[in-house]
């Protein structure tokens, strides 16, 4: 069995207990599930706009790769799930404040609704961290 250690961070709300995991890692790798914009009281939406959910999220993944032992950089790939594609560049906006050199690949989708209605932007993604 391979051995997958369960990342946590102040800075991101846990979900229950017996539902998912934010963020696994194993081995070098590390596993982020779907992250939206709730704030760490599990029902409240930081950001109005997309940008501002991504903004959000993001910070959520560097906070989260930071306690795994890396970096946002570390991200190989991501898929951002929109409800609206016309936010796109919105989500690009707060993509390159985040991150700098070789960006992770990527995968926009839109879908007709998330979590919640007034949640815009979903984004899961994968890092491998250095050797």
């Amino acid at each position: 069995m391979v051995q997958k250690i369960r990342i946590t961070s102040p800075h991101v709300a846990e979900a229950e207990p017996g539902l998912w995991s934010n963020c696994l890692r194993v081995k070098d790798s590390v596993y982020l599930s779907g992250l939206t914009a709730r704030a760490n009281d599990g029902t409240t939406i930081q950001g109005a706009s997309a940008y501002e959910q991504a903004q959000v999220i993001f910070a959520k993944m560097k906070h989260l790769l930071e306690a795994a032992g890396g970096h946002i950089d570390d991200m190989v790939t991501l898929t951002i799930f929109l409800t609206d594609m016309a936010d796109n560049q919105q989500v690009w906006k707060a993509r390159r404040e985040f991150f700098s050199g070789d960006f992770p690949a990527c995968a926009l989708v839109q879908v007709a609704a998330l979590a919640k209605p007034e949640i815009l932007v979903e984004i899961q993604g994968q890092a491998r961290l250095a050797d």
